[in-house]
């Protein structure tokens, strides 16, 4: 499925194919990005009991120093309802992002955040969350999940994925991609 904008216009739509064809493909893992918590909450929803939800949220910090963006109420009424949450640095940032805004220049982390981000930003998301979920023990290793992603805010894109975890990155594969905006 493509869609013709990019982000929020797309999230409902992306919910429901992601939870379809995690069903038809029989996998028990959903990873979703939610900075305030209204994405996975919109999903929550539509999963059946069978299916595990994960929520990869920004690091604290990501905006302002020592700021969490997802309130407490909304964290502890996530992990109320079952999602595992999980607040940690980024994959593709951590100390690279830091050489790079004080020295300049590309890095390992962002050479391949850039080159997912040539499938969208939701697609780079969706990969990144899927290994930090499995490098945070959340999800299991070996397995194929549903990983959902967004471009700002709200969700447009999912996909299929068998993520490695950090150290053995490149032996993840992105088994389908389920659906994306295609105005990048």
């Amino acid at each position: 499925m493509l869609f013709t904008k990019k982000g929020p216009p797309g999230t409902e739509a992306t919910l429901a194919v992601a939870v379809a064809r995690a069903e038809e493909l029989k996998i028990t893992n959903i990873v979703v990005a939610s900075v305030t918590g209204e994405t996975v909450k919109r999903l929550l929803p539509l999963v059946p009991d069978n299916i595990n939800v994960t929520c990869v949220t920004h690091h604290a910090g990501f905006l302002k120093p020592g700021d969490q963006e997802m309130n407490k109420q909304v964290r502890d009424e996530l992990a109320s309802a079952g999602v595992e949450l999980l607040t940690t640095t980024h994959l593709l940032g951590g100390i690279d992002r830091a050489v790079e805004n004080t020295f300049g220049g590309s890095y390992p982390g962002g050479l391949v955040a850039h080159t997912l981000r040539m499938l969208g930003q939701g697609t780079k998301v969706a990969v990144e969350i899927a290994v930090m979920a499995l490098d945070a023990g959340l999800i299991p290793y070996g397995e194929d999940i549903v990983a959902i992603g967004g471009t700002g805010r709200g969700a447009d894109t999912a996909i299929v994925i068998r993520p490695e975890h950090a150290k053995n990155f490149f032996g993840g594969k992105i088994k389908e991609i389920i659906c994306k905006p295609r105005d990048l």
